[in-house]
């Protein structure tokens, strides 16, 4: 199966209710949040995202709590965009903050809690360099170039009936997101269900990133950075997209 099938089948499913929504994404929901979380936590285990997505708590846990609170905010952040979804409520500055808010609840460590006065929801202060390029805005500059990369990914002439352009906007979105690193942390886990966001309000399947193939995730995030070429993470996100489905489907 190729991309374009998997995108067929998801739009021919005609999900517009919450229930519907729901039903889709049941077990897809427990893999993104497990590889999302394990691309950036390695104490993220997936028997315990699953019992805290299914019961809502997690028994004889002995690991670091972060882990625990971190799957826990995937889960809480799961039904608070699900009706958003379905309304296909456009990206916002809101949005993006609320997002952030849900994903970094008590997971800020002491020193960027207390000593730099960064909250959870709010954009950074100070400056957080990453990458092998040292990507990231400034602080003073997060704010503009979060509202100028809005106006691009929600441009009229952004076509939803266009596979290629929307895959293409999707790509985009998410490596100039990470590229601005508005957040002091969490912008990896923020940005990827942003790219999902994304591609579902435009009718389009969720892909999962999976956390084995974090190293061509990198890659292709480092290509961006370095060339703003988009290419190599729309191949990961087409391919990674059909890994998530092509099975459910047959």
């Amino acid at each position: 199966m190729d991309y374009t099938e998997i995108v067929s089948w998801w739009q021919n499913k005609r999900i517009d209710t919450k229930a519907k929504l729901e039903l889709a994404l049941d077990n897809y929901r427990i893999l993104f949040a497990y590889n999302s979380g394990k691309i950036e936590n390695d104490d993220v285990d997936y028997h315990d995202t699953r019992e805290i997505f299914t019961s809502g708590q997690v028994n004889n846990f002995t690991g670091d709590l972060r882990a625990v609170f971190e799957q826990r905010n995937q889960r809480t952040c799961y039904y608070y965009l699900l009706d958003k979804i379905i309304a296909r409520e456009p990206v916002s500055v809101k949005l993006i903050k609320e997002i952030h808010l849900i994903l970094t609840a008590g997971t800020y460590d002491e020193h960027t809690y207390i000593d730099t006065a960064e909250r959870p929801g709010m954009y950074k202060k100070h400056d957080y360099m990453v990458g092998l390029t040292d990507v990231g805005y400034a602080p003073d500059e997060v704010a503009a170039g979060i509202d100028a990369l809005l106006d691009e990914i929600n441009a009229p002439e952004i076509d939803p009936a266009n596979v290629r352009n929307i895959l293409s906007a999707a790509a985009y979105f998410h490596a100039q997101f990470e590229y601005i690193h508005p957040f002091a942390d969490g912008n990896g886990r923020v940005g990827r269900t942003l790219l999902n966001y994304y591609l579902m309000i435009h009718d389009y399947p969720p892909t999962i990133i999976y956390a084995e193939e974090k190293a061509p995730y990198v890659i292709a995030m480092e290509a961006y950075d370095a060339t703003e070429s988009i290419e190599p993470l729309k191949k990961i996100i087409a391919d990674s997209t059909v890994k998530a489905w092509e099975s459910r489907i047959r």
